[in-house]
C-alpha cells in the first residue's frame, strides 16, 4: 500500500464511486421518462423543478441556477410559457423586472401528484429502513455531495464560457 490507504477503503471508495454513477444514471433516466411523460424536455423539467423548490425567479436568476445562456432562458420560458407550465408576471417591487413562476393549477392536479407516487412510495418504504441517526448521515452526505457537483457544474459552464 504505497498510497496508505488500506484495501478496505480502496474497495469502498471504489464501490462509492460505482454506486454514485448507478445513482446518477438511474436519476438521469427517471427524469428522462418523466419529462417525456410530461411531453417536456429535460431542461424544461429541471427549470420547472428549480421553480418549484426555489420559488419564482427572474430569467437572470434561472440562468444562474441553470448555466444556461440567457438567450437559451428566454427560449425556455417561451417554451414553458406556451405550454402552461409556467407564467411571466411584474415584480411588484421593480415594475421593470419579469419575475417567471410556475402555473399552480399544472402542479396540484390529481394527473401530476399520481405520477410521482410510485417513486414516493418507493423512497418512504427505503427511508423506513434507515435509523433517524443513519439518515441524518444520508442527508449530510447528499447535501455536500450535491455543493460539490454544483462547483463543478460552475467550473465547466465557466470553462465553456470562456472557450
Amino acid at each position: 500500500m504505497s498510497s496508505g490507504i488500506s484495501d478496505n477503503r480502496r474497495n469502498l471508495l471504489d464501490a462509492l464511486g460505482w454506486a454514485g454513477r448507478e445513482s446518477s444514471n438511474a436519476a438521469v433516466m427517471y427524469h428522462t421518462a418523466m419529462s417525456a411523460l410530461l411531453g417536456l424536455g429535460v431542461t424544461e423539467w429541471k427549470a420547472l423543478d428549480l421553480l418549484q423548490r426555489r420559488g419564482p425567479l427572474t430569467a437572470g436568476e434561472l440562468s444562474q441556477q441553470t448555466g444556461l445562456a440567457p438567450a437559451s432562458v428566454s427560449g425556455l420560458v417561451d417554451r414553458l410559457e406556451a405550454k402552461w407550465m409556467v407564467r411571466r408576471v411584474r415584480d411588484l417591487k421593480d415594475r421593470r423586472r419579469i419575475i417567471v413562476e410556475i402555473n399552480p393549477d399544472q402542479f396540484a392536479s390529481p394527473e401530476a401528484v399520481a405520477v410521482f407516487e410510485p417513486l414516493m412510495r418507493g423512497l418512504a418504504g427505503l427511508y423506513d429502513t434507515y435509523t433517524d441517526e443513519q439518515l441524518e448521515l444520508i442527508l449530510d452526505y447528499l447535501t455536500k455531495a450535491a455543493a460539490v457537483q454544483r462547483e463543478a457544474t460552475a467550473i465547466l459552464t465557466a470553462q465553456e464560457k470562456g472557450s
